[in-house]
């Protein structure tokens, strides 16, 4: 069993830390410009995005839960199907997209309310990236697959191989070329364009001997169609609350300065690459749980779960462990701005609490899709965002300012696990036993 939790969860981890360490490249480029408003532009831009595109979230992990199921119940042609529906609707997003690319720009700098300087990068930053809608919701479609057919491997060197080429076109386009924000946005476009083309000659090269005419038959099925759209709608509620409370943070911050702003947009980076390598055993939990519960094979289902709760831990006392120890290194390789290295220092301990609390509701939520148990899921997100951290905010904020702020965030952590672990009694171990 650990075997098969590492063959899934190594290369996912792998993979997913490139797209923080891509973050942070992108991060130091700008934090050793002479403005702090080039730190908050990056930090606005990738936010928006974020809301944008994790929207569309369900793409990877609802495909990725309903293609394992598929795989354990020996259904390969459904599974195919469930690729294509996927790069349809990522196809539809993203016109849409370019349709209100301009609404959503003018809202998102309206809610930002920032200075004009910030403003104006945000803006360029928001132009430029918008037109690698279709290759970034296609690959969200790519990916998901993959790890659905139980192929991490695949997954991994696509994202890496997109991350690694991002940072160094990026790098090239600001450090030589001097282009500033408009080469870090430029950079991501090109590498997404190429990214997808190699999801789609991978695809070929190891699925075209097992793609037959009949997955290519009944993609629109009424009844299928619904179950997409119902797990995936309930996966987009749980995703729009995260990013909410994630955008909601940044804005807080900066209100309370372009200071501890820019401070808390370097310690999020810390957050992400720790919520990027948890959720590595998030995702074999996901292809692994879906796989067994298909396979309707309970005693291994099981073990599994409580497999890839281990691992997680491990791995968040480790990076518990670092930031600890080396906070203020990583932190001077971000910017060489003293003032905000030091304001970051102050809030530290966040950091190192954070890693470990997080693994719970990060592996539930792999077991909850892979199960298909999508609305218990949305249920205690939401109940985490509108309930616990908000209210917590506005409380805590007014007595202990940022601190309060970081507060707030690792309660709304604490919400969705204890949530999660109370249902799991009836949505997940209810359906197995």
């Amino acid at each position: 069993m650990n075997k098969e939790i590492l063959k899934l969860a190594i290369p996912n981890i792998l993979a997913n830390l490139s797209v923080p360490m891509l973050s942070l490249v992108d991060i130091a480029l700008m934090g050793h410009l002479n403005s702090t408003s080039y730190i908050l532009s990056i930090g606005f831009g990738v936010m928006i995005f974020n809301f944008i595109y994790w929207a569309f979230g369900f793409l990877r992990m609802g495909i990725t839960g309903m293609t394992a199921q598929e795989v354990g119940k020996g259904n390969v042609n459904e599974s195919y199907r469930l690729l294509f529906r996927g790069v349809i609707i990522a196809f539809l997003g993203a016109a849409l997209l370019f349709v209100f690319k301009d609404l959503l720009l003018q809202l998102s700098l309206y809610l930002i309310n920032s200075s004009d300087a910030v403003n104006e990068q945000t803006a360029t930053y928001f132009n430029i990236r918008i037109y690698a809608a279709p290759a970034t919701l296609g690959l969200y479609a790519f990916i998901g697959w993959f790890l659905g057919k139980q192929n991490a491997t695949i997954a991994m060197v696509i994202t890496i191989v997109v991350n690694v080429l991002n940072a160094f076109i990026s790098y090239y386009l600001v450090t030589y070329l001097a282009m500033g924000t408009k080469g870090v946005a430029s950079g991501t476009v090109i590498a997404q364009y190429i990214g997808f083309l190699l999801a789609i000659v991978l695809f070929f090269i190891y699925y075209k001997k097992e793609l037959v005419r009949e997955a290519f038959q009944n993609i629109f099925e009424v009844t299928a169609i619904k179950k997409f759209i119902l797990v995936n709608s309930d996966i987009l509620i749980r995703t729009l609350c995260l990013i909410f409370t994630l955008s909601f943070f940044k804005v807080m911050s900066v209100k309370e300065g372009e200071l501890i702003g820019a401070a808390n947009i370097l310690l999020l980076e810390f957050i992400t690459i720790a919520a990027y390598g948890i959720d590595g055993f998030a995702f074999a939990a996901e292809s692994i749980s879906g796989k067994y519960f298909g396979a309707k094979d309970n005693v291994n289902l099981k073990k599994a779960i409580r497999y890839c709760f281990y691992w997680g831990f491990g791995l968040g006392l480790i990076y518990a462990l670092v930031y600890l120890l080396f906070g203020r290194d990583i932190l001077e390789s971000l910017t060489d701005q003293t003032e905000v290295v030091n304001l970051a220092l102050e809030y530290r301990l966040w950091l190192v609490v954070f890693p470990v609390l997080s693994v719970v509701p990060f592996v539930w939520d792999g077991v909850y899709i892979g199960l298909t148990s999508s609305k218990a899921m949305r249920n205690t997100m939401l109940f985490s965002t509108i309930i616990i951290f908000l209210p917590s905010y506005y409380v805590l904020a007014n007595y202990w300012g940022n601190h309060g702020l970081w507060l707030a965030m690792i309660l709304f952590v604490l919400a969705r696990g204890i949530s999660q672990t109370i249902l799991a009694k009836k949505v997940v171990y209810g359906k197995i036993n």
